[in-house]
């Protein structure tokens, strides 16, 4: 077979930037899943992929032709708390590959063993995180949002001990690249201002060869970062960790760990039990956003002026456009939701009154939305009703054009949390994988309503225990499944608005040019 990797460019940097070390054999690898799609986008051979040999790749037994493994040094702000060293623990850049549109793309291994990174951690993930983010991030893929993919997943035929013993996998993750906010955070805390320029050329380079200056380059992450941002919040995505170490460079959601979607609407909903505080709920998450930029901003200072006054006002005008990039992208996307064509000023109260509708009434985010679609009145609110068919009527599309283009943005399908757990502990307990493959056929087509499949839709049901038993990332201290417990938080009334420029514009201040 003819080389996989066509080549890996983060390599070419300094040795500063990375460790270079193999993945560590597992004993008996074993495959659960292969991305057939994406294999064939990404210019593979599934069939190959799926061979023995192909599943010692998979599993990082031995290494592909082309094939230049690396783990990547970064730093991170963890819960507002600045470490100055992180880095892939678990994780092994195998190379690159060049898809079928020409676009660079990285190949990963996650839980491919103890790096010089690990932390004291064995480098390994159990199966249930692995599942999980193979079905967020490809449910994500075809809601259409940038996203890191899943390739395959493989059982190691070793345990992992977290709380109790549980089985081994490695994830193949693909990315547009896996350089992170605390990518640039390692070299700003170690004043390396070389090692900045190094590494923000190369994104130039790789992502955004229309930015001439560091200035440019600031400002093309801060508006994809706002429309990712948006568009999580349309379909009621939770990140759950928005550390700055978990935020892509490249505009992409990465990092699956205790991530998850919101059934009933609840802006300080929250699905993770390290979140003591709500840091990261959902309705936080457009400032957490904001924040995370401003981190980015102090960073990349050195290199925008050498006097730190000029640097740092330059980083801030930038910054101050992010309010409105998200806010207009948020309200833009919401008015498709509700099949309004057309932008007037009394959206956005309109908007205001329904979401809180939906939340007095503890009513289902992505239900309510796809019931619009279908003509239906969710809310009990009369006005809200009136003032709606008012608003719709200033439309120019008929109703028919109107609610084929509402039910293409309002998924009736999404990754619920019961449903994923039920394929995590058949996968776990009874090595039955049929589940979860069930559920990945659901969610490959979100917005086609198919009959076979409707208990899909359907919410929790009342007896589930509030939100999940158990939910964590590939590290932490997991338990049956190597998850943590979720929790959801209950909003105070009046937390119900959508977000303004104004309320996101204090998110966004840089503090200094130090991290």
């Amino acid at each position: 077979m003819a080389a996989v990797f066509s080549d890996n460019s983060y390599a070419r940097l300094p040795d500063r930037f990375y460790a270079r070390l193999a993945p560590t054999p597992v004993t008996a690898p074993k495959l659960v899943k292969i991305n057939r799609a994406l294999a064939l986008q990404l210019g593979l051979d599934p069939d190959f992929l799926a061979s023995p040999e192909g599943v010692e790749i998979l599993a990082g037994n031995r290494l592909a032709e082309g094939s230049e493994p690396i783990s990547l040094a970064y730093a991170g702000h963890q819960f507002g708390n600045f470490v100055p060293q992180l880095g892939d623990g678990r994780a092994t850049l195998l190379g690159e590959v060049l898809d079928i549109t020409g676009q660079r793309r990285d190949i990963q291994l996650k839980g491919s063993g103890p790096t010089p990174f690990s932390r004291r951690g064995d480098g390994r993930a159990a199966l249930g995180p692995v599942l999980r983010e193979y079905i967020i991030s490809e449910a994500m893929a075809a809601l259409g949002i940038p996203t890191t993919r899943s390739l395959a997943a493989v059982l190691t035929g070793e345990p992992v001990v977290r709380e109790t013993p549980l089985p081994g996998a490695v994830l193949t993750r693909v990315a547009a690249s896996h350089i992170r906010v605390g990518t640039f955070q390692f070299f700003a805390a170690r004043h390396d201002v070389e090692g900045l320029r190094l590494l923000a050329d190369h994104v130039i380079e790789r992502h955004y060869p229309d930015a001439g200056s560091y200035r440019a380059l600031f400002e093309r992450v801060i508006e994809r970062q706002a429309e990712l941002v948006a568009r999580w919040l349309l379909v009621g995505f939770i990140h759950g960790v928005m550390n700055t170490d978990n935020m892509s460079i490249a505009g992409e959601t990465i990092d699956y760990g205790p991530c998850a979607f919101m059934d009933a609407y609840n802006p300080e909903t929250v699905f993770s039990s390290i979140d003591q505080y709500g840091r990261y709920a959902y309705g936080k998450q457009p400032q957490i956003a904001g924040w995370n930029l401003a981190r980015l901003g102090e960073a990349l200072m050195p290199l925008f002026d050498d006097d730190e006054d000029k640097a740092l006002e330059q980083a801030n005008q930038a910054l101050q456009r992010y309010g409105d990039l998200f806010s207009a992208a948020y309200l833009s996307g919401l008015r498709r939701k509700f099949g309004l064509f057309t932008a007037r000023d009394e959206d956005r109260e309109l908007v205001q009154m329904f979401l809180k509708s939906l939340m007095d009434g503890g009513l289902d985010y992505t239900l309510a939305f796809r019931r619009l679609g279908h003509g239906e009145i969710v809310v009990e609110d009369p006005d809200w009703a009136a003032r709606y068919r008012a608003r719709l009527a200033l439309e120019p599309q008929d109703e028919a054009t109107r609610r084929v283009a509402m039910q293409a943005v309002n998924p009736l399908y999404i990754p619920r949390n019961y449903r994923v757990e039920a394929a995590l502990t058949a996968a776990i307990e009874r090595e039955d994988f049929a589940p979860f493959e069930e559920l990945l056929a659901v969610l490959a087509r979100p917005f086609e309503e198919r009959r076979e499949f409707a208990a899909y839709a359907e919410p929790p049901p009342d007896d589930q225990p509030a939100p999940g038993e158990r939910f964590q990332g590939l590290g932490g201290s997991p338990s049956q499944s190597g998850h943590r417990p979720l929790r959801a938080c209950r909003a105070s009334a009046s937390k119900w608005a959508i977000f303004s420029a104004a309320s996101l514009s204090h998110s966004g201040k840089l503090f200094s040019s130090k991290p």
